[in-house]
């Protein structure tokens, strides 16, 4: 083999701009950490808490154009509802007696009395006592928060009911899908805290195996620990200014950060500690790598912005929000690892990896890396072996079915609003926080016309799609003929005479509950109903809803409405299953084009992004298959959470690509002077103990995050998201990013590179 006379010279450095970004991170290494430990104070103690202002219910991520969120829209006439946050007040007897004596009643009304006095509340009604007297339901209406912050207003509620129930008989309680949220908020504080320290305990005893060295996995951590607390108050601070932000992308910012940024940090110091094996002095070394691996590192973290924020094409809420604080998580974790990385190293020197005496130990390739470069020496055989295995778990997918698309607005065991949801499905099971709202508007008041009311309820009983129906017509188990109701309505108190006593007690309310039937134009009618499907966050519920919703629209027809609309979990889940479906055929184009053209312009070649993109997209499909295998058909689970396949295709796609990035810059730089046969295996030695290094990293902080998430009241749902994520980088890492990609690199040659000519000055002899 020879060289060309009319080459190059080696360049000593790689990028010039990232020599100049590590002159001057190690120039001022003191005023760069200092300004990072002075920021970080500030950004933490002034801004607010994101766990204060994440959404769980994925329902509120869907369009207005969604059936569901144009039914609520019909619904808002009725002035407590959705407007603004709606919080049943449960109170109930310990002791079994009947709550109408009077000294539960003083407590009652001394209690309904105050609350209107809390700050925010616009409305208090009163909701009657059950039909075995033992339990009385309170409604707060409240102005709505901009912010969706409803903490405050639930802890004044709280610390209201604390102060005024000073019976030794009652219980009392916040209900409802606000209260319920405001503990899984709580809720989802602790585990995220949790994830943090466990997922920071992982990578530290990895890292001690991987460096054994004390200090290294500590200056490794340090900047993407630094991210996670602040990237945490930064994007609190956009979501409380409209911003939206689930629950999940809270608990993923964290797993993302720690293990992209733990990433980032191996990129660099794996490349320091090889640079200071070969004789360059502690400052040279950091120079030399973050020219060498600095450009890698920021198009590694480009390819993850730019696939998270192509989730903005997408309609579903949920979706096109997740890429925002995800993306400001990388990028912040982009700016640490460039500028506070170099300056730790700086300071600490090469005591970040004693005991060693790096001088004196020659750079080692990792079992992995040792064993995949010569694996590779026989690229058609891998490649043969490779697609075979990989199809094969593909094609497990076709047993794929979704499930959990409620979110988890589930409040923790034993909080406040667990409690109170128990005592309103006990005590008023029409009234329960989850329930199905039928809803017809007609052209003119039904007040001239209460017979429909009639007709529509025996309409709705004989599709036997519900298991119970309350309306105008049935409050609270109370039966009132059309002509009772106009009396009722005429002169509340006309109608009390003719009962006894404790129905008296519960006639007397009518009038207040009709603004829940009947809107007060008289045009919007609306039966609340339970679904004989099932729960209405069941796969069952929500695929009777097309059914249901062709019911009501034909009843609507019969009776005069001009328009009509379903209210509830089922429908909503029912919307988020078919926008869900149609984002993900939508964005994964966008995504694939966009990552394209960012590795066309690093590698500069037109070829090689073609099959990496197609390795990450086999890789994708495999691990999808390996999920649905292990969990629908091992585990009998019902169905896979349905962001997971989204979830699965983002971030293997933008992950799977940062390993691409760093195996092919290291072949093209050792084809500067080798031969591609030689550059290769060369190359996998020199990153496979990196790649293998940050792909168990990564997968790790996935496992932690399945493990102490699905703990909590997540349980299957983040399950099925760690593992399956953390599955899906294992068999990127060991197998296509160090063993396919290198065989599909032998094989192409020089056509890898087409159309640059790289590394075509060097000839065989």
């Amino acid at each position: 083999m020879q060289i060309n006379k009319k080459s190059k010279p080696k360049k000593e450095y790689g990028s010039k701009l990232f020599r100049i970004i590590a002159e001057i991170s190690i120039k001022f290494k003191w005023f760069v950490l200092l300004i990072w430990i002075i920021g970080s104070i500030l950004i933490i103690k002034n801004l607010p808490n994101l766990s204060n202002h994440t959404i769980s219910n994925n329902g509120d991520f869907l369009p207005t154009n969604s059936p569901s969120q144009k039914a609520i829209s019909l619904d808002k006439v009725f002035g407590v509802s959705n407007i603004g946050p709606t919080i049943p007040v449960i109170i109930a007897t310990t002791n079994g007696g009947s709550i109408t004596n009077s000294a539960d009643q003083s407590v009652i009304s001394n209690l309904f009395n105050n609350l209107k006095k809390v700050q925010g509340v616009t409305k208090v009604v009163n909701s009657g006592i059950s039909s075995d007297n033992r339990a009385e339901e309170l409604v707060v209406s409240a102005s709505p928060n901009p912010g969706g912050d409803n903490v405050s207003l639930v802890t004044n509620l709280r610390n209201l009911i604390s102060r005024v129930n000073n019976s030794t008989t009652l219980e009392i309680h916040l209900a409802g899908t606000v209260a319920s949220t405001v503990d899984s908020q709580k809720g989802s504080g602790k585990t995220n805290s949790q994830i943090q320290l466990y997922s920071v305990l992982f990578i530290v005893i990895l890292l001690l195996l991987i460096f054994r060295a004390p200090l290294a996995p500590l200056i490794t951590l340090v900047p993407p620990v630094i991210v996670v607390f602040i990237a945490g108050p930064i994007i609190g601070l956009l979501s409380k200014h409209g911003l939206k932000v689930s629950s999940i992308a809270q608990l993923l910012l964290t797993v993302l950060v720690l293990g992209a940024g733990t990433d980032y940090g191996l990129f660099l110091i794996f490349r320091v500690r090889e640079e200071i094996r070969k004789g360059l002095t502690k400052n040279e070394a950091i120079i030399k790598a973050l020219s060498r691996v600095g450009e890698s590192i920021t198009f590694s973290a480009i390819t993850v912005i730019v696939a998270l924020l192509s989730l903005l094409f997408a309609t579903f809420e949920l979706y096109s929000t997740l890429g925002i604080p995800l993306a400001i998580g990388i990028a912040l974790m982009l700016i640490a690892g460039l500028t506070l990385l170099p300056a730790l190293l700086s300071i600490f020197g090469k005591t970040v990896f004693w005991p060693m005496n790096l001088e004196k130990r020659k750079n080692r390739a990792g079992l992995w890396s040792s064993i995949s470069s010569k694996i590779v020496k026989k690229p058609v055989l891998v490649l043969v072996i490779g697609l075979v295995i990989f199809i094969s778990l593909a094609s497990f997918i076709s047993g794929y079915k979704g499930g959990f698309f409620a979110g988890n607005s589930t409040p923790p065991s034993g909080s406040d609003s667990a409690l109170g949801n128990a005592l309103l499905a006990k005590y008023f099971p029409t009234n329960s926080s989850n329930p199905t709202q039928v809803l017809f508007v007609f052209k003119q008041s039904v007040w001239g016309n209460l017979a429909v009311l009639t007709t529509i309820y025996r309409q709705l009983e004989e599709t036997k799609l519900f298991r119970t129906i309350e309306g105008p017509l049935n409050i609270n188990g109370i039966n009132i003929n059309p002509q009772s109701l106009l009396n009722i309505k005429k002169q509340p108190s006309s109608f009390s005479k003719t009962i006894n006593s404790n129905v008296t007690r519960k006639i007397s309310l009518i009038s207040k509950l009709e603004a829940n039937f009947i809107s007060s134009n008289g045009k919007t009618v609306a039966y609340v109903t339970s679904l004989r499907a099932g729960n209405p966050e069941s796969t069952g519920a929500m695929n009777e809803v097309p059914l249901i919703r062709s019911v009501i629209s034909r009843i609507a027809a019969q009776n005069g409405a001009v328009n009509n609309g379903l209210v509830g979990e089922a429908p909503a889940l029912y919307d988020i299953n078919s926008i869900s479906e149609s984002d993900l055929i939508k964005i994964i184009p966008i995504a694939i084009v966009i990552i394209g053209l960012i590795l066309a312009i690093l590698i500069r070649s037109l070829v090689a992004p073609i099959y990496l993109i197609l390795s990450v997209g086999l890789s994708y499909l495999a691990s999808l298959g390996l999920s649905v295998l292990l969990f629908i058909d091992i585990n009998k689970v019902s169905g896979l959470v349905f962001i997971l396949p989204f979830l699965m295709f983002i971030f293997l796609l933008a992950l799977g690509e940062d390993y691409n990035i760093l195996v092919m810059t290291r072949i093209k730089e050792e084809a500067n002077s080798k031969h591609l046969k030689e550059a290769v295996p060369r190359a996998l030695i020199n990153t496979g103990t990196t790649v293998t290094s940050a792909g168990l990293v990564l997968a790790g902080t996935f496992a932690v995050f399945a493990l102490i998430a699905g703990s909590g009241s997540g349980g299957s749902e983040f399950q099925d998201i760690g593992f399956g994520l953390s599955a899906g980088i294992i068999l990127d890492t060991f197998f296509v990013r160090t063993l396919l990609v290198p065989s599909i690199v032998l094989l192409l040659g020089k056509w890898n590179w087409w159309p640059s000519k790289h590394g075509q000055w060097i000839k065989d002899s």
